[in-house]
């Protein structure tokens, strides 16, 4: 809070979701730990394949959270919600591990 008194600018609360990148050595690997992934709730989930066939499979959540707190310097939320903010957060990081 006491930082937020001093912000002359914009203040975003953000919470940013799991993200694991794996190299994979074949496709069907890949696509084995794809299925895995959305099975276990990781809907964001993709596979890429870079130009020289090197295969990355990223398996993501989707428990991201972005607030807006200030703009140019005015507090525009309470504490009250700020706190309820870190108590979502806290729980999103929960659900990550």
């Amino acid at each position: 809070m006491a930082a937020l008194e001093k912000a002359t600018g914009d203040a975003v609360f953000k919470f940013e979701p799991f993200v694991l990148h794996v190299l994979c050595r074949e496709l069907q690997d890949a696509q084995l730990l794809h299925s895995v992934a959305i099975d276990s709730g990781f809907r964001n989930s993709g596979i890429t394949v870079g130009k020289g066939g090197k295969i990355t499979m990223a398996v993501r959540s989707t428990h991201c959270l972005e607030v807006p707190l200030s703009h140019k310097g005015r507090l525009m939320v309470s504490e009250e919600y700020i706190e309820f903010l870190v108590h979502v957060a806290n729980q999103k990081m929960e659900e990550n591990i």
